[in-house]
């Protein structure tokens, strides 16, 4: 028998059902069925935030130490098993998925500590006498929006910084993955937060993330997500005059010159362009290859992408999973026609794959021949397709990657100091990578981007604090 997920609002599990979860790996398998908000339920969960925001606010750094790092030990002995349900139902491969978990467990580790050393300031005013104090605190009711490809890493690295400086929250998960947004509330809900710090309101994004937009009592919005979706995010916060922060699509440039060592860039490509099957905002979709590389770098990656094992996300083997549903896996197709249309070569992949369960699988794709000017070279795809641009030497490779309304990530390889230090200094991208992925960061660093790829303060790390803190400034006069 299912069991029926609810919703966490004020303290008690409530909602009916409203949704089933697929298995994109076998869609004969439900993973759960979750209960679905409705927009009183959501405006409930934003008055019980607010109203449990005094009290969180002011509470003791080992109030908040002793909820985050229980959490962060429950994740990690529970690796495994949430990892395995977090596989099962966004379809990333079994280590990815334990993987991610485990990153989750670090981030709640490193806000934890972070509670431990909060600080401010204090200075000589310039008036005699007087003393002046500058501290951080919570900005009130937090609305934490995320998407379906990490189902418990982004919800971590939000909801742990949010907490941790003394924020209550309304979170709305994405409908893909209600499974592991579920597990990670019910885990702080067992460590002991009050009831309304934490609430939880599974939906639809029309329903309840548009109530939490139009919500006066709403004072920030952390939302990752699509370009368009995140300009409806800022638009309805500006009439709210609320923070608001935001992380979206990015199109990263993976740089290959000339004197790159040939495995380590291929190394690089596979990895940051089709694991995760390519659904990462941070995946390098477009390959820059200078000329004098490029035949070998190509005939290279078609031997690798050969040797790939497509399969279900559950089965050790697998190093490639599913498409996470059948919308992702048509939007992927129709980019696949869009570049051969625009005069690409698909060198590779591209095709349908069927398994021993019905799911949505789909073999990496190779363009060759394209173009800056392509679709699919400005455009996210989110799948595992990606295209090489031929280009003739450093100076045109870097115009090229810089050529794009996106940057979040990038990356070059090569053997030339000269070369890693000038890209690092002019590439148009928040995060910079040298003879690495460009998916792949460390969670207790600023994690975003520039451009059309974010707005607003960097997530993770100490940088957190930018978002989640407004700064008090406060004087006295000693008489």
């Amino acid at each position: 028998m299912t069991v029926l997920r609810k919703n966490l609002i004020d303290g008690e599990w409530l909602g009916e059902a409203g949704s089933r979860n697929i298995n994109p790996s076998n869609t004969n398998d439900v993973v759960g069925e979750y209960a679905s908000a409705g927009p009183e339920q959501a405006k409930q969960a934003i008055a019980a935030a607010k109203a449990a925001f005094p009290a969180w606010s002011r509470s003791g750094p080992l109030a908040r130490h002793a909820v985050l790092k229980k959490t962060s030990d429950e994740i990690m002995a529970r690796k495994d098993e949430i990892g395995r349900s977090l596989a099962r139902e966004e379809g990333k491969t079994l280590a990815e998925g334990v993987g991610e978990t485990i990153r989750a467990a670090q981030l709640f580790d490193f806000f934890a500590g972070e509670t431990l050393r909060l600080s401010g300031e204090m200075v000589p005013s310039v008036r005699p006498g007087v003393g002046v104090e500058m501290t951080r605190e919570g900005v009130g009711v937090v609305g934490i929006i995320t998407p379906w490809n990490f189902p418990i890493a982004i919800p971590a690295w939000k909801i742990a910084p949010a907490l941790a400086y003394g924020n209550t929250i309304v979170f709305k998960p994405a409908e893909l993955v209600p499974e592991s947004a579920w597990t990670i509330v019910d885990i702080l809900h067992r460590a002991g937060l009050p009831k309304g710090v934490l609430n939880l309101v599974m939906g639809k994004g029309s329903v309840v993330g548009q109530a939490m937009l139009d919500s006066p009592d709403v004072n920030a919005i952390s939302f990752t997500g699509s370009v368009g979706t995140g300009k409806r995010v800022a638009a309805a916060s500006v009439e709210h005059m609320r923070k608001f922060q935001l992380e979206m699509g990015g199109k990263n440039p993976l740089v290959v010159l000339d004197d790159a060592d040939l495995g380590t860039a291929v190394d690089c490509a596979i990895n940051g362009a089709y694991f995760s099957t390519g659904q990462r905002c941070t995946a390098s979709s477009r390959l820059i290859v200078a000329e004098g590389i490029h035949d070998r770098f190509v005939d290279a990656m078609k031997e690798r992408l050969d040797k790939l094992v497509i399969g279900d996300a559950l089965d050790a083997k697998t190093q490639i999973g599913p498409v996470v549903d059948q919308t992702q896996l048509k939007q992927d197709e129709d980019y696949i026609a869009i570049g051969r249309q625009e005069g690409a070569e698909l060198a590779f992949g591209g095709d349908r794959l069927e398994r021993e369960t019905p799911g949505f699988y789909l073999r990496p794709a190779l363009f060759l021949g394209s173009t800056n000017a392509m679709r699919i070279s400005r455009e996210e795809i989110f799948g595992p397709v990606a295209n090489v641009i031929r280009v003739k030497d450093y100076d045109e490779a870097l115009s090229v990657a810089n050529d794009t309304p996106f940057g979040l990530t990038s990356g070059i390889c090569t053997t030339s100091l000269k070369h890693a230090t000038h890209f690092k200094r002019n590439s148009e991208a928040g995060m910079v990578m040298v003879n690495l992925p460009t998916a792949g960061v460390d969670f207790h660093v600023p994690f975003g981007g520039r451009k059309g790829s974010s707005y607003g303060p960097r997530e993770q790390g100490r940088y957190a604090m930018e978002f989640y803190t407004t700064v008090k400034t406060a004087y006295t006069f000693a008489g």
